[in-house]
Parts: structure tokens; C-alpha cells; sequence
């Protein structure tokens, strides 16, 4: 099957043939069609599969057949987790209605909002946006959702894990009754499965891969050093390896700053991409590394689901994920639109179990790169390894006993900060 053979209007075809779109992924099969016939979905698909092209082909498809779609209001909403994926979400919808007179907008916090209210007044078809803001508005009354004909819940296990389940039944409740619902999820657990039956109307469960699963031209390699050796072997890996560009993963928001001063000392430009860095930062730091002005974008693990960079060669995780699912969905950046990735794993002693834990999930064993000049030993950590480990640890606990009570007491006003 091609996209010229999904019965899609001729100018977005056109748009797709630009960008360079012949053979639909897996998850692009099977939805673009139901949803042409615009059937309710339940999707379940891994990160990089192409899922954001599975529910806006449709949608804009939808709206540029009807006779006119301008005055009515916004027509179609895609809420998703994060501001990097709203924007994303929209550049990829300003591209494939390239040929329409379809306008599509974003709204997001962590800015002010003047900017976006300003692009709102401009009246366009298609709204993406993160809950908080848009709850704001909807408050506000800047933004009627009563003309809404589809929408799409995104990355609904991220949503509920970032505690915006109590917006989204709110939204719910605003939506029309009739409208075509979209619901994407890289994981289906008890309560995103709940969620979806309180949204769906007869909908068609679509499951193209379980979470367990890694692209396969996604080339897995690790290599075990110690943790006083981590950072001299990073350095080491991309000289010696000549890499051009990279995604780098740490644990916590301190350690990707650390790692980035440490990284410009060797002469490797590097910037780093968390929660505690404004909007204009973290905006900032997507362009450059985009724009390949620098080496490496550090990054913890809000960027794992809301970052998607054309033909991105590698991702390293510099620190080895506790949840083997996360390492499965960190992966996933790279090994994108059918173009092979390699993935780098720097394992320390401490993290070896961890590295088990992801071979027992995604069911193969990791290539391991005994060749370097930092090999792990079983020397046992100094007082002063020991002490920042533990700190380190203490520090990751408070921070997951934090998301669990604000997930339990977070309020609307305070999730329109996101």
C-alpha cells in the first residue's frame, strides 16, 4: 500500500509526495482509513511510528472536502502532553495543508499568552494545544470549542502520567456529542483503556506494536564503564565514533546541566533541554540542535515523547532508564520514516540491573562494545561516589512522591503553567 492509494484528496497528496511520503507506516495503514470513513479509533503504536500523520492526514482531509470550512469556528482540537509536541503536531499539519486554505494554531504554557490569543483571533480550522492552556482560555472565554467535528487525544498514558486527567474530563464534558474521536496511546493500561470508553463511541482498536518492541533498524549498542568514567567515555565515543549529532538522555534536570558544562570543556557544544528551563530556552535549544548548530541536545526524559528531528542518527542514554519501557520510547527518536538509528547505552556498575531489565523486555540481547579505554571494573564506589549516589537517589525519589501528589491535588490553574 502507497498513499496514493488511500483515497486522499489530490492537493494533500501533493503536500505528502513534497515531503517525501510513498509507503504509509503500520499505524498510518490502519488508521487513515478508518478514520476516512470517520470511524472512532483506539490506537495503540510506539513512539516514532508515525502516529501524528495517522490522525492529521485524515482530519485535514476531512475538512478541506467540505464546501467551506472558514467562519465556523475551529473544527478540529488535538490536545497532546507537552509544548514540544504541540509544536511538532503543528508544523506537521502546516506542511501536509500546504495546498488548502486550512489554518491550524497552537497554544501552550509556560509563555504568556498574547501571541497565541493573537493567532486565535485569526480563526483557524485546527487547535493543538496542552490541557492547561487551553483550559485558561476556555475559562477566559477566548476559546469555544462548540463547532469541534473531530478530536484527538495524543499520547493519552503520557497525559495521565503528567496528571491532567481531571482537564481532560472537563474538556469532555465542553466537546459536542457528535464528533469523530481519535485516541493514540503508546501503552493501553486499565486506565487509559477506562478513559478511552468514557471518549469512543464503537470505536476500531487499532494495536500496531506492543511496547516491548524496538524498530529494528534501530542499532543497539552499550558499553559498561564505570561512574567516575562516564563522562570521559561520552566524549571519547563521539570523537572516536565522528558523530555528528545526538540525543542525549540523563536521569534528572541537575545532571543534563552538569553534563553540559563538562561536554563545552571538551569542546563539544552542547545544550540541555528540561522542565526547569523556560519556553524560550527550551525553544532555543530544539532550533539550534535542528538547525545542527550544535553536537548534542541533553535531555531528560519530558523530551523522550516530544521531540521529532529529521533523520536523527543517534541516541545515547548517559544514564541507563530505571523503567525499561522508557529506554524503549527514549529509542524511538531515532530509526524514524523507515531511516536507520543507532542507539548508545553507557552502563555503570550500579545500572546493570537496569540494562537486564530492558533485554528481558524487548526480548534480545544488546550488542556490547568491549573495545574503549574506560572498562567497567567491580571496584566498589569511593565514600564520596557513594554519598552523591545516594543523594542523587534520595533526590528521585522526592521528585516521584511529588508527581504522585500533584497528580492527586494538582489544580487547573496550576497545570496552566505547563
Amino acid at each position: 500500500m502507497q498513499f496514493k492509494d488511500l483515497a486522499l484528496h489530490p492537493v494533500i497528496l501533493k503536500a505528502l509526495t513534497e515531503k517525501g511520503y510513498v509507503t504509509p507506516t503500520p499505524i498510518q495503514q490502519k488508521a487513515i482509513p478508518v478514520a476516512l470513513q470517520n470511524k472512532d479509533i483506539l490506537g495503540c503504536a510506539q513512539t516514532g511510528t508515525g502516529k501524528t500523520a495517522a490522525f492529521s492526514i485524515p482530519i485535514l482531509n476531512a475538512l478541506h472536502t467540505e464546501q467551506s470550512v472558514k467562519g465556523k469556528g475551529i473544527r478540529a482540537l488535538i490536545l497532546t502532553p507537552t509544548r514540544e509536541l504541540a509544536l511538532q503536531i503543528h508544523e506537521n499539519l502546516q506542511a501536509y495543508s500546504k495546498y488548502t486554505q486550512i489554518r491550524s494554531t497552537y497554544v501552550f504554557g509556560g509563555v504568556k499568552q498574547g501571541k497565541q490569543v493573537a493567532q486565535l483571533r485569526k480563526k483557524p480550522q485546527i487547535l493543538v494545544a496542552t490541557p492547561g492552556r487551553l483550559m485558561d482560555l476556555i475559562n477566559q472565554k477566548i476559546v469555544r470549542l462548540d463547532a469541534i467535528t473531530h478530536f484527538v487525544l495524543d499520547e493519552a498514558d503520557r497525559m495521565l502520567d503528567m496528571g491532567f486527567i481531571h482537564d481532560i474530563k472537563k474538556l469532555i464534558k465542553i466537546l459536542p456529542k457528535k464528533r469523530q474521536s481519535l485516541f493514540f496511546s503508546a501503552t493501553l493500561p486499565d486506565n487509559i483503556i477506562a478513559l478511552s470508553k468514557e471518549i469512543l463511541y464503537k470505536p476500531e482498536i487499532l494495536n500496531t506494536a506492543p511496547v516491548s518492541s524496538t524498530v529494528k533498524i534501530i542499532h543497539q549498542k552499550v558499553y559498561y564503564t564505570n561512574r567516575t568514567s562516564k563522562r570521559s567515555l561520552l566524549t571519547h565515543i563521539i570523537k572516536d565514533r565522528k558523530i555528528e549529532q545526538a540525543l542525549v538522555f540523563t536521569r534528572t534536570k541537575y545532571g543534563a546541566d552538569k553534563l553540559c558544562r563538562s561536554l563545552k570543556r571538551d569542546g563539544i557544544q552542547a545544550l540541555a533541554l528540561h522542565g526547569n528551563k523556560s519556553q524560550p530556552q527550551r525553544e532555543l535549544a530544539l532550533k539550534k540542535f535542528k538547525g545542527k548548530q550544535i553536537q548534542l541536545l541533553v535531555a531528560t526524559d519530558i523530551a523522550s515523547r516530544g521531540i521529532d528531528i529529521d533523520a536523527l542518527s543517534h541516541v545515547i542514554n548517559y544514564d541507563i532508564p530505571e523503567t525499561p519501557e522508557t529506554y524503549v520510547h527514549r529509542i524511538g527518536r531515532t530509526g524514524r520514516a523507515g531511516k536507520a538509528g543507532e542507539s548508545i547505552s553507557i552502563c555503570e556498575p550500579e545500572h546493570n540491573v537496569f540494562l537486564k531489565d530492558i533485554e528481558r523486555l524487548i526480548k534480545k540481547k544488546i550488542e556490547v562494545i568491549k573495545d574503549h579505554p574506560f572498562p567497567q571494573t567491580d571496584k566498589p564506589m569511593t565514600a564520596a561516589e557513594k554519598k552523591e549516589w545516594n543523594k542523587e537517589k534520595q533526590k528521585r525519589k522526592m521528585e516521584a512522591i511529588n508527581r504522585k501528589r500533584n497528580r492527586n491535588t494538582k489544580s487547573p490553574s496550576k497545570m496552566g503553567r505547563r
